[in-house]
């Protein structure tokens, strides 16, 4: 008997891609700067821990930046400026070494 294909709405298509996107960027941003002081989450993605510093084990994070999804592919491609998020309140951040302006963007080269 043949497998049945799963047909997926747009709507699902969009969140599928949207997904992989934040968490291609989340993983980027690993990359560049490597720790685990700061908790970087875009829910229901993902959430990664970044940047050098005290490391994190367990419990809430001291350090954390929240954020949707549009606001993070903006922020990751440069359609819009950490300082601009921050300002507008599309990025929570608390605590430490939770700005991330010295990384991004994240398409350009480190």
């Amino acid at each position: 008997m043949p497998a049945r294909l799963k047909v997926l709405t747009p709507e699902q298509l969009a969140s599928a891609d949207t997904r992989a996107l934040v968490k291609h960027y989340l993983a980027v941003l690993e990359e560049r700067a490597p720790g685990r002081s700061v908790e970087v989450r875009v829910p229901p993605f993902a959430a990664v821990q970044v940047v050098p510093g005290v490391r994190h084990t367990r419990g809430t994070p001291p350090a954390v930046v929240e954020t949707d999804a549009e606001t993070w592919l903006a922020l990751a491609t440069g359609r819009t400026t950490w300082a601009e998020a921050l300002g507008s309140g599309a990025v929570v951040a608390s605590g430490e070494r939770t700005d991330l302006t010295p990384y991004l963007p994240l398409t350009s080269a480190p």
